[in-house]
């Protein structure tokens, strides 16, 4: 049976998948207004742990890109992939839509193109595939865009998945942005029946995380299995065993190495307070009252 992958997320679209001594950190952005609690933050100190770190970003908009990454480097020695078209000066190796690179034995990374800044990854390690999609999505705005801007924004989607549909994906990470208003699920839900991952992960709606709680409710099928991580630091870990079959589990601390778990992983992120600012009140999408599980936004980012 293949090593487990621990996968943690923490915040946005924000994770990372650790396997043995190697870790793969996706996208990792702290939130605007320090929405992840410096206990549950990536540290130099954990990095270490490792003996391989591979920081992957696949553009520079804000909510994508924390700086914090780059220093890193100066107490651990951490492998940075970077999309071609972040600003000059920016290391790490940059890759352009098509480019592979090999990172090390059984472990290596394509670029896909993204409707947005930058590129999506694909990432092959050891028998798993897994996809980020960093801004790559549906980005209609139905309240506010012509039909020809509609369709036009449809098109490009599609010519962008389209090389993806020929890839066997089992993890993939993939926006659902409720700021989209109507129909904000229709990238996910057409990346789940072109693509067929067998896993899909709901991200990038900020501290909307009712939204991938009840999206993940119902867009389960046959080919895709999608299941909500809405809390800062909640691990999944993901094994397929010898005949192909995936298995989900709550790792335990022995099986995320203790040496670096943190005991408060699983916070839930916080509820927006009584008259706070709320980008999302022009949304089409209500808000859940399910206190116990839907907190709500308390970001204010730019659209993707």
């Amino acid at each position: 049976m293949n090593q487990a992958l621990i996968l943690t997320h923490y915040y946005h679209s924000g994770f990372s998948a650790a396997r043995g001594r190697t870790l793969l950190v996706f996208d990792y952005w702290r939130g605007e207004h320090g929405e992840i609690p410096e206990r549950l933050q990536l540290t130099p100190d954990q990095l270490k742990r490792f003996d391989h770190v591979y920081v992957f970003i696949s553009h520079d908009h804000p909510d994508h890109f924390d700086p914090v990454v780059f220093t890193w480097k100066d107490v651990t020695d951490v492998n940075y992939i970077v999309a071609s078209d972040m600003p000059v000066g920016t290391r790490g190796r940059r890759m352009a839509p098509g480019d592979t690179l090999a990172l090390q034995d059984q472990l290596s990374v394509t670029a896909f193109d993204s409707t947005d800044l930058g590129v999506s990854f694909l990432v092959k390690w050891d028998g798993i595939t897994l996809f980020h999609a960093g801004d790559l999505n549906y980005w209609h705005w139905r309240e506010e865009s012509t039909m020809a801007e509609i369709e036009e924004a449809e098109a490009e989607f599609r010519k962008a998945v389209e090389p993806i549909s020929r890839e066997s994906i089992d993890i993939a990470f993939f926006p659902v942005d409720p700021r989209q208003g109507s129909m904000f699920e229709a990238g996910a839900n057409y990346f789940i029946l072109s693509v067929k991952p067998r896993l899909l992960i709901p991200m990038h709606y900020f501290h909307r995380a009712d939204v991938a709680i009840d999206y993940a409710r119902t867009a389960s099928c046959r080919s895709t299995e999608v299941i909500a991580m809405p809390h800062i630091g909640e691990k999944l870990g993901v094994q397929i065993d010898e005949e192909g079959y995936m298995n989900l589990f709550v790792p335990s601390e022995q099986e995320e190495n203790s040496d670096q778990a943190d005991e408060k992983a699983g916070e839930e992120t916080p509820f927006l307070e009584e008259n706070a600012d709320n980008p999302f009140e022009d949304s089409d999408l209500p808000l859940s009252q399910l206190a116990d599980e839907s907190p709500e936004n308390t970001g204010d980012s730019e659209p993707s």
